[in-house]
Order: C-alpha cells, then sequence, then structure tokens
C-alpha cells in the first residue's frame, strides 16, 4: 500500500509511477478527494466532541445551581445526534479510501526501465550457452512420457485439466529437487527453514498484495475465509504480520518448500502442455524482511541465491529486468530468471525476485524499532523463487536429453537419488 502522504504531498509523483505501469491516474484525484473529505469530517468531530464535553460540563453546572438548562441540554443532544451521523460517514468514507488504496499497485523505482511490455525487459546476464532446437531435440512432456516418469493422463483423470502426476524416478527427481534447494538455502546461504500451512486466511492474502489484484487466480474454500496459497511468499511474509521487530534482528530471511495452487484464470490456452502452466505446482521461495537503507542491495542477493540453484544444476538461463510495466502487483523492482528450454524453443521464467519496498509491510503492519530507541517504521519485503520445482524438472529432462532417449541427472543431484544418475525409457509402465 502506498503512503497517504505521498497523495498529500507530491501526487505528480504516483501519477507518474502508474503512467509507467500503464495504469489509469484517475484513480489518484478520487482517492486525494476522499481524504480531503475524510480529514473534514475529522476536523469537525474534533470541534463538536470538544462543544459536547464543554456544553455538558456547563449543564451539570446550571443543574447543580438550580438553573433551568432544558434548551442548552437540547444544543448538547442536537450536537451528538450529529456525531453520530459523521462518525457513521467517516466509517464509510475511511472505508472507500482503504479500498481505493488496496487497487494501487507499487510504484516502480526509479532505476526501472520505463515500457509498456515485456518487449521492453532488460537482459542482465546470462550463464550457459543455450543448446540449439534440432528436429531431434523434444519437449519435456514427450521426453517424460518415455521415460516413464510423466503422466498428465492420469492425473487428468484424477484431478482435471492442468494437473500433473509424477511416479518412478519421476517422483523422486521431484523431491530430490526440493531437498537439494532447501538444503542448498538452509546450509550455505543461511535462509531459516520454514514448514507454513498450505491456507491462508483473506486478511493474510490481502496483505500481501494478492487480494484485491489477483483474487480471480485464487482458489478459495467454500464456507470459510481460507485459500490455498498461490506461492509460499504470503505466509513466509506475514510471519511477522502486526509485528513491531527490533533493528538487531534485522535482517530476516526464510525459506519454504510448499505446493502452490493457481486458477491461471488469466491464462486460458496459454502453455496447456506440459509442466508449465498448472493448478498446482511445487516452489520453494525465499522471503526478506530487511531495513529500508538496504532493501535494494538485499534484492541483488536474493536473485544471485536463486542464481546459484540453477548455476549448481548446470541449466543455461538469463537474468532480466522487467520494465514498469512488466511489474507484479507488489513489487518497485523486479529481476526474472529464464532458464533456456532446448524442446520447447524458448526461454520460460523460473524465478522471479522483487523488491516490494514496505507496500506489504504497511497492508500487513510490519514494522521495526529502531536501534536508537526512535519511533517504529515500516520494514521493507522481499520474495523470490528459489526456484519453481516443476519448471527445473522440465528444464533438466530437455536440457540434459540424450541421443538415446536418456536423461543424464546433475551431479549434485546424485546424492539425493539413491544412486540414480541417469533417468532410462521404459519398456513396462508402472501405471
Amino acid at each position: 500500500m502506498i503512503d497517504i502522504r505521498l497523495f498529500r504531498q507530491d501526487p505528480d509523483v504516483v501519477r507518474r509511477g502508474l503512467a509507467n505501469r500503464s495504469r489509469s491516474t484517475d484513480v489518484v484525484d478520487r482517492i486525494i478527494k476522499l481524504d480531503v473529505d475524510r480529514r473534514e469530517i475529522i476536523t469537525e468531530l474534533d470541534q463538536l466532541r470538544a462543544t459536547v464535553n464543554s456544553a455538558s460540563q456547563e449543564v451539570g453546572k446550571r443543574r447543580r445551581a438550580g438553573e433551568d438548562a432544558t434548551a442548552l441540554m437540547e444544543e448538547v443532544r442536537a450536537s451528538k445526534e450529529r456525531v453520530k451521523s459523521l462518525e457513521e460517514g467517516l466509517q464509510g468514507l475511511e472505508s472507500e479510501l482503504q479500498d481505493a488504496l488496496l487497487t494501487i499497485p507499487n510504484l516502480p523505482a526509479e532505476s526501472v526501465p520505463v515500457g509498456a511490455d515485456e518487449s521492453a525487459n532488460v537482459t542482465v546476464r546470462q550463464f550457459g550457452v543455450p543448446q540449439e532446437n534440432t528436429p531431434e531435440m523434444r519437449a519435456h512432456w514427450d521426453v517424460g512420457d518415455s521415460l516413464g516418469v510423466l503422466d498428465f493422463d492420469i492425473a487428468a483423470k484424477l484431478a482435471g485439466a492442468r494437473f500433473n502426476l509424477m511416479y518412478r524416478e519421476g517422483a523422486r527427481l521431484e523431491r530430490a529437487l526440493m531437498n537439494f534447494m532447501l538444503d542448498l538455502h538452509v546450509d550455505q546461504q543461511g535462509y531459516a527453514e520454514v514448514w507454513p500451512p498450505y491456507v491462508a486466511q483473506r486478511s493474510i492474502m490481502q496483505g500481501t498484495g494478492q487480494i484485491p489484484a489477483l483474487e480471480e487466480d485464487m482458489w478459495r474454500c467454500e464456507d470459510s475465509d481460507l485459500y490455498l496459497i498461490p506461492t509460499a511468499e504470503v505466509p513466509l511474509t506475514s510471519l511477522m504480520a502486526g509485528e513491531v521487530i527490533e533493528e538487531e534482528r534485522l535482517p530476516l530471511a526464510f525459506t519454504a518448500y510448499t505446493p502452490c495452487f493457481r486458477r491461471e484464470a488469466g491464462a486460458a490456452g496459454r502453455d496447456t502442455r506440459g509442466l508449465v502452466r498448472r493448478h498446482q505446482f511445487d516452489k520453494v521461495e525465499l522471503v526478506w524482511v530487511t531495513h529500508p537503507d538496504r532493501s535494494f542491495e538485499t534484492l541483488e542477493q536474493l536473485t544471485r541465491d536463486a542464481e546459484d540453484v540453477l548455476k549448481a544444476l548446470g541449466l543455461p538461463f538469463r537474468t532480466i529486468e522487467l520494465c514498469t510495466g512488466d511489474l507484479g502487483t507488489a513489487s518497485t523492482k523486479t529481476y526474472d530468471l529464464e532458464v533456456w528450454m532446448p524442446g520447447m524453443d524458448r526461454w520460460l521464467e523460473i524465478s522471479s525476485c522483487s523488491n516490494c519496498t514496505d507496500f506489504q509491510a504497511r497492508r500487513a503492519d510490519i514494522r521495526f524499532r529502531p536501534a536508537d530507541g526512535g519511533k517504529p517504521e515500516f520494514a521493507h519485503t522481499l520474495n523470490g523463487s528459489g526456484v519453481a520445482v516443476g519448471r527445473c524438472f522440465a528444464a533438466i529432462l530437455e536440457n540434459f536429453q540424450q541421443p538415446d532417449g536418456t536423461v543424464e541427472l546433475p551431479e549434485v543431484l546424485h546424492g539425493y537419488m539413491g544412486g540414480v544418475t541417469v533417468l532410462r525409457p521404459i519398456e513396462k509402465r508402472l501405471l
């Protein structure tokens, strides 16, 4: 959420940020008017309450003196009715103002390239040499089928379209990737591992910016206020919701594996094959809560931590800085990691690392107390995938497929695979 003081002091900054995001700026004037009306009511209420208090005291004096206070009592009664009416109006205005503020995305950082869509994104660096897409190169769904590790038909029988089923070495590879990523983040990078709930209350979803912006993509549990989480960013960031953290404890860095659930409501017809866009998928997430002065350098560290996963696996990837028009709702600056998929002949996003500054902290009330004992301030939050497990699975099948139909597994996974170093085509299916 954007600080209301910015709308009062420099609304053109908000307008420019929204325009750079290709968003309408009309809401800025509406918010300013709501805020002005709200403050006018508060001023009148303060004056009326002071008048009521003073008049009530005078009524008491007159009655104790045996004087007639009828007229003054009528004035007090009328003033109290006016107070009640203004309070009701104020409540409605504050609710309307809050709803309007919740629709405003975070403002892009000054360093973010300005552009309307992904065509204006900028490549920052690249690791590895992408393989050429040759006629013999197969997409991961064909590789997975020949290996007997993926079955989308059975998944559809169980749950419908856009779900997947992995079995045999496929199931083990998915689990190996999760464990490898978590071990890297915890043992080598110093993150604290968390095993959170896979559902969250509406207020928690709102606090991280999923609602209202992405509500149509959420899975809601009927007859409850709970939603299936779309990413572990939601519970990890919300660990500190409503808390005041001592500055000495910052930064806090968390990691978690969770399944993630999304309707993919805005992706009808896109990437319907394979492991790219699923209703349920596995992901290891990284979240930081840090001091405002250090959040942009923390974004660089977070991005390097996610890159280390792909480097260790030997997967070719590039790091992209998103332009203003391609940023997510809560982000002020984002790097996407895109892994090369030779079978699909394209780059595929596998991680998105974002600095949300105080946008989520304001919504979720995440603050820290300065070491000098000053007034609590809002912390900055960051998040990134470390990385999307299913897409990593797919990238391994495509990048390490061999002419004989086998797939050589990255060396760092051998210890997690019980001695299996190569996936081989099967003659007899398990399912």
